[in-house]
């Protein structure tokens, strides 16, 4: 029954965005196109979606169709919204010039020209933008730099390099030079260390079968870290039996042991130099709405509240709930999860707006409080809408520098 909905809706909104095309072109191949434009993209939709599927998430090809079908239906709405206004104001100046005696009859004036090219004018801007997003956005990777400050870091490693990726979602992929650019230029960075927040697949482990060797590539000096994110535990497949989840599981286990990578499950990794260390506390997924595995006090085991700590942690709610404001201090920690929802408006020391912010209370980039500090990485990759605009897929720079206190 709601597809029956979907369709009379979807046909309603391609009719009456009709009208405006109709008004702004009078050659009625124009109009053709576009009702041949609409036509392909719910047979596309409808053909991927009787596809089979592995996992509740969306495939690259519905990912894709889910893509086109939300961009020309964002182009109707907001033509519908000025015609629909316009029809108001018809039916009105009909009425009254009706009863004015002005006309023996209910005539409707004309659809004003200008209205209609407005309409299609001002509707074509997220349009293209959603169709740019697909096509290049989700591939500009930028590399986003900081420096933090800390009273309590070791003298050692003032000056310590991180970079962070998070949300690679390897089953979304479908451009494998774009991807390799994006590995190379986190090598470029030469960080100390090399921390990965989860979510490295969509569904399968079998995802990462084609990107293995790619990934395996990623080199630090002190080593590459990983942790588990929502989307690793198989939970958006229905499985035959609980067997095969653990299974696949184990596989993502064993992929990440053989490019190199330490993953942290609920434990810790220390690192040394010149007799003074940080620790990197790796934990499971935790999150509000999604599994609940990660365990600070249990991933902390034996430091002390002194020690410096940089915390991977994939979903930022866990911060909010018990890490900002632990006893045992955690200056930093790492998060990813949020993806900044792939879409955004954000200029440099003006604005910073998605609509996750009314989701996630930390959903981009560097927060503080209680003199501690997050990290939201934007997310590598995508998830459904198989493209980005405006927030953009993200390799993290962290600077790690002893705070200087002058007397």
């Amino acid at each position: 029954m709601r597809w029956i909905i979907f369709g009379v809706i979807f046909v309603l909104l391609s009719f009456y965005s009709l009208q405006a095309i109709k008004t702004v072109f009078k050659n009625s191949w124009i109009n053709y196109i576009y009702i041949g434009f609409c036509l392909l993209v719910v047979v596309f939709f409808t053909y991927q979606w009787l596809q089979p599927s592995e996992g509740r998430v969306l495939s690259i090809g519905r990912s894709y169709a889910m893509g086109f079908l939300l961009s020309l239906m964002i182009f109707q709405l907001l033509i519908v919204v000025f015609l629909l206004g316009e029809d108001i104001y018809r039916i009105v100046a009909a009425i009254i010039q009706k009863f004015s005696g002005k006309s023996e009859t209910v005539h409707l004036p004309s659809r004003r020209k200008f209205i209609s090219t407005a309409a299609l004018g001002l509707a074509s801007i997220p349009f293209l933008g959603m169709l740019y997003g697909m096509y290049r956005g989700k591939y500009n990777f930028r590399v986003l730099s900081y420096e933090l400050e800390f009273d309590d870091l070791p003298d050692a490693f003032d000056g310590y390099q991180l970079t962070q990726i998070s949300d690679i979602h390897s089953g979304s992929f479908d451009n494998y030079d774009k991807i390799a650019y994006a590995v190379d230029l986190i090598n470029q960075q030469q960080s100390d260390a090399i921390l990965f927040t989860g979510d490295l697949v969509n569904n399968l482990a079998s995802e990462m079968h084609g990107y293995q060797n790619l990934f395996s590539t990623l080199k630090a000096k002190d080593g590459v870290f990983s942790v588990l994110g929502n989307h690793d535990y198989g939970d958006y497949v229905d499985w035959e039996n609980p067997e095969d989840k653990i299974q696949n599981l184990e596989e993502l286990k064993s992929i990440q042991q053989q490019m190199g990578w330490k993953l942290l499950l609920n434990e810790h990794h220390s690192i040394e130099r010149e007799n003074q260390k940080i620790a990197i506390v790796g934990v499971e997924n935790w999150g509000k709405g999604f599994i609940k595995e990660g365990d600070i006090d249990k991933a902390a085991h034996l430091l002390k509240a002194e020690d410096f700590k940089i915390v991977m942690s994939h979903d930022p709610s866990y911060w909010q709930e018990k890490i900002k404001s632990d006893t045992n201090h955690y200056q930093l920690t790492l998060s990813g999860h949020t993806h900044g929802m792939q879409f955004g408006i954000e200029i440099p020391g003006l604005i910073k707006w998605s609509p996750v912010k009314y989701r996630y209370k930390n959903w981009a980039g560097i927060y503080e409080e209680f003199g501690r500090y997050i990290n939201v990485n934007r997310g590598f990759g995508y998830l459904g809408y198989p493209g980005r605009i405006g927030i953009w897929p993200e390799i993290t720079v962290i600077k790690l520098k002893k705070k200087q206190n002058f007397a």
